[in-house]
């Protein structure tokens, strides 16, 4: 019952509905529209900040990994080829990767991870720019007298 006493009452206000749909629509001032726009573009990339921050800090990030396959470390040996060694369960296997080729190079036994090593300052460069910084900016020719 209580269905149709809405259905009717729907019915009865469609030519309500139809005149109010002829009324003239005000024109909507340019400021506004476009601090609508803004509003809206500020909310979505809000919106993708916080998508971007919650799969962080949740670790979607990491896709298919898994604790069974770990890299433990990469170098690169050319341009697009390189050697992973990869930790699988007790053993570490050293591969070799390339553009559409992954090759066993060989299984060593699980071992320790090296400490990553600081790279080596360049004491000469550090030593040409001192002496650049501190030499005068237009050579002796040019100084006050």
């Amino acid at each position: 019952m209580r269905h149709r006493l809405t259905a009717s009452t729907l019915l009865l206000a469609l030519p309500a509905l139809a005149r109010a749909a002829d009324a003239p629509v005000p024109a909507a001032s340019a400021a506004g529209s476009l601090l609508q726009v803004f509003v809206g573009l500020v909310a979505v990339l809000l919106l993708i900040a916080a998508t971007a921050w919650v799969a962080k800090r949740f670790g979607v990030m990491h896709g298919g990994a898994s604790g069974l396959l770990q890299v433990v470390a990469s170098a690169s040996v050319g341009t697009r080829e390189r050697v992973v060694v990869v930790e699988v369960g007790e053993s570490w296997l050293v591969v070799g990767v390339a553009p559409g080729s992954v090759s066993a190079l060989a299984t060593l036994p699980r071992g320790e991870a090296p400490p990553a090593a600081m790279p080596a300052l360049n004491t000469a460069f550090a030593a040409r720019l001192q002496k650049l910084i501190d030499k005068p900016p237009f050579g002796d020719k040019h100084r006050e007298k």
